[in-house]
């Protein structure tokens, strides 16, 4: 791939290092007060004609006025370093080494949120931008509460985009749709007794047991299905009793189901419904309570049908034109994600909705993260593109 001299070398140096130090500064979940702050900065140093910070924390860039509107939305928070030692690269340092920028969030997703913050400037800059108006946002809260960053942005600012590009890792490859996302908590009820007569009390856990069964068995089902394939995963178990020898009153798990286009949330809440039918159980949606860093509350409900935009699409279009022109590929491959991410509340809206992003996504959470540099100037160069033919 190349750039296409789309980018000055002196804008690739610039972005690269603006990509540093955003690595450089830790913005975990919740804490992200510093680094929304740097790139609001950033943002007015660079040109935007107006940049906002939302009550929950989320920053979002304007450059022009026209009527098209075209959004690009990267989240900066992260996933914690808890492993310093195993990292070959200090995770915070933005090291540069083999052609790679070293550190975490340089795949998930702080690379992107360079290249997308410059791409409106050099779209500026090219007078791509007549007629339209780019939103550039570096949201909060995403690994734990993804969409919901959006939700509040749009509904605060009454924004509502034409186009929305989700720039989460696909190593640069045009991204078509995620699956969907449901987490449900699974709650199983007993009765209290003492540990030396266990008869006199019905033990909620292994009341439990069926259930989980039922769910390893779901999970291998969906395995044997062609195509995109759904998963099904107890990723937490726990349970209540009055001490250490009192049989347990009450053992709750928590479940990932992930669902692939033609999955509906009705049909979840049916297989939901199977697996704990004939038990003492029930279950609901495992929502989530959080603050972010300005002191908002919070809540998020997992549950989210898969979502994906056709190839004919004008959207997709743009994009394989796009790309065509800049990397002269033999053939397109297309990426579809595993993963749920902030498309969730543009897709919710009818907003047409694609993603692309560099970095690989499998390096993203893991010790020792980065991404390849070219690919983050390609991202932006791609991004230029696309604003030119959308």
């Amino acid at each position: 791939m190349n750039d296409l001299n789309v980018i000055s070398d002196r804008y690739k140096e610039a972005l690269i290092d603006f990509v540093q130090d955003l690595i450089r500064i830790q913005s975990y979940s919740g804490q992200e007060e510093s680094i929304i702050k740097f790139i609001r900065q950033k943002m007015l140093d660079l040109g935007y004609d107006e940049v906002k910070i939302d009550s929950m924390g989320n920053v979002v860039g304007k450059i022009g006025s026209g009527k098209k509107v075209v959004m690009f939305d990267s989240h900066v928070d992260t996933v914690e370093v808890n492993d310093d030692a195993d990292w070959k690269f200090p995770p915070f340092n933005g090291t540069i080494a083999n052609g790679h920028i070293h550190g975490r969030g340089s795949v998930d997703m702080k690379s992107a949120a360079g290249a997308s913050i410059y791409s409106a400037v050099l779209a500026m800059e090219q007078g791509l931008i007549d007629g339209k108006t780019i939103y550039v946002s570096c949201t909060v809260m995403e690994e734990d509460c993804d969409a919901e960053n959006l939700k509040h942005l749009f509904d605060e600012l009454n924004l509502r985009p034409d186009y929305m590009i989700i720039c989460e890792p696909s190593n640069n490859k045009i991204t078509l749709g995620h699956k969907g996302k449901a987490q449900i908590a699974i709650t199983t009820q007993g009765v209290s007794a003492h540990g030396a007569a266990p008869e006199k009390g019905v033990n909620a856990i292994y009341e439990m047991a069926e259930i989980i069964q039922r769910v390893e068995k779901r999970n291998q089902e969906l395995s044997m299905q062609s195509g995109l394939k759904g998963t099904l995963v107890l990723s937490r178990i726990s349970s209540i009793s009055a001490s250490l020898n009192a049989v347990p009153s009450e053992c709750e798990i928590y479940l990932d189901r992930r669902t692939v286009p033609g999955e509906t949330n009705e049909q979840i809440k049916k297989e939901m419904d199977n697996l704990v039918q004939g038990t003492n159980a029930s279950w609901e949606v495992g929502i989530l309570h959080r603050k972010s860093w300005t002191g908002k509350n919070v809540t998020y409900r997992p549950f989210h049908e898969a979502w994906q935009i056709d190839k004919e699409h004008e959207l997709t279009k743009a994009c394989i034109a796009a790309y065509q022109d800049l990397f002269s590929p033999d053939e397109i491959e297309f990426e579809y994600w595993n993963f749920s991410t902030n498309a969730v509340t543009p897709v919710s809206m009818g907003i047409p909705t694609i993603g692309f992003g560099p970095g690989n996504y499998q390096l993203a959470h893991m010790c020792s993260e980065h991404c390849e540099v070219q690919q983050i100037i390609d991202a932006c160069a791609f991004y230029v593109e696309l604003i030119r033919r959308i």
